[in-house]
């Protein structure tokens, strides 16, 4: 038996990664920046064992069904060819986020598991290459491999698709991010099926990516000079951007709620009282606001004469991936 276990954080894409140019290795239409959290996280195990005939998944110990495992499966399959192994797995997942809601549960999931993998086969990836591993899981993954803010670099191949930290001289634990749950439910349209929609039906699509590399060069610049507010505006100037491609595609579809609005109108509300903060959603109904540690307290004060205590969650920056000694009761 071979086994493996790692914990990864959830990114939050500051400058959005929206929609595929191959979809078999995972290669983006466009570069893409993130600033990783602590509040939100997966933990998993990977044991590789010649006594199973099948993989098996388990999420937050409840065994997974065909059409999930086979998402798992397909991820270990490309483990196995690089390493020539035919063990089946294991797969035992604890998600410290709300699955499908927009938190980039998939994210912090795939890298943890391409983490455990590489425990397990004791492969020995430098952070690179296991942020191009995690990439092939899901791409946003392949930034949860580092802590703080990191870019995707898009790439053209295999090799020279995959995420790196930026410079930030630590500014990031100057900043927060406040999570407004409206919904933890399940999406009606993955951000996959989503994204494949807009790339090939939304005359918006262009847009996107006419402006989606000077918002990266925007943000970089706002992360260098410690610009707050420059990179407060292209983050939700970015996001909206992104959302707007959605409402041209056939059939047109959002993932904004009523809700959504009314958060996005309150942000914006707070702003012209003078608190400084700004919004950005990924594909999901849920709200990242990114605000100063420093007026924190203030925005959750103005935001809780709406909302329940519940729904209101602080995130600061957050780690890299890390490996996990494991139990030998967990190997058993």
């Amino acid at each position: 038996m071979y086994a493996g276990k790692a914990r990864a954080y959830t990114n939050i894409a500051l400058i959005k990664y929206w929609g595929k140019k191959d979809e078999r290795l995972i290669l983006p239409m466009n570069s893409s920046l993130s600033l990783t959290l602590d509040a939100f996280y997966t933990e998993t195990s990977v044991s590789f064992d010649e006594t199973l005939t099948e993989d098996v998944f388990f999420l937050d110990g409840k065994k997974q069904d065909l059409k999930q495992t086979a998402k798992i499966s397909k991820f270990l399959d490309l483990v196995r060819q690089k390493q020539q192994l035919t063990l089946f797995a294991k797969v035992d997942s604890q998600n410290f986020v709300p699955t499908a809601a927009g938190l980039a549960s998939s994210a912090s999931g795939l890298a943890a598991l391409a983490g455990a993998c590489s425990e397990a086969l004791n492969l020995q990836l430098t952070e690179t290459e296991l942020s191009r591993l995690a990439r092939l899981g899901s791409g946003s993954a392949c930034r949860s491999i580092f802590g703080g803010f990191a870019e995707w670099q898009k790439g053209d191949s295999d090799q020279t698709s995959f995420a790196h930290v930026i410079p930030s001289d630590k500014w990031e634990d100057d900043l927060a991010m406040l999570f407004v749950l409206v919904d933890d439910g399940i999406k009606d349209i993955s951000s996959r099926d989503g994204m494949k929609r807009t790339v090939e039906t939304s005359s918006f699509y262009p847009g996107w990516l006419e402006n989606v590399e000077t918002d990266l060069a925007t943000a970089k610049q706002a992360i260098t000079e410690k610009d707050f507010n420059k990179l407060g505006q292209v983050t939700e100037a970015n996001g909206l951007r992104m959302h707007g491609t959605t409402l041209a595609a056939v059939p047109p579809f959002t993932y904004w709620s009523p809700e959504s609005l009314n958060v996005m109108q309150l942000v914006r509300l707070a702003r012209k009282e003078g608190l400084p903060c700004y919004f950005t959603m990924d594909a999901g109904p849920n709200v990242k606001i990114l605000v100063e540690k420093k007026n924190l307290s203030a925005l959750k004060e103005f935001l809780g004469k709406q909302f329940a205590e519940h729904q209101l969650i602080a995130a600061y920056a957050g780690p890299g991936i890390e490996m996990i000694p494991i139990e030998r009761s967990e190997e058993l």
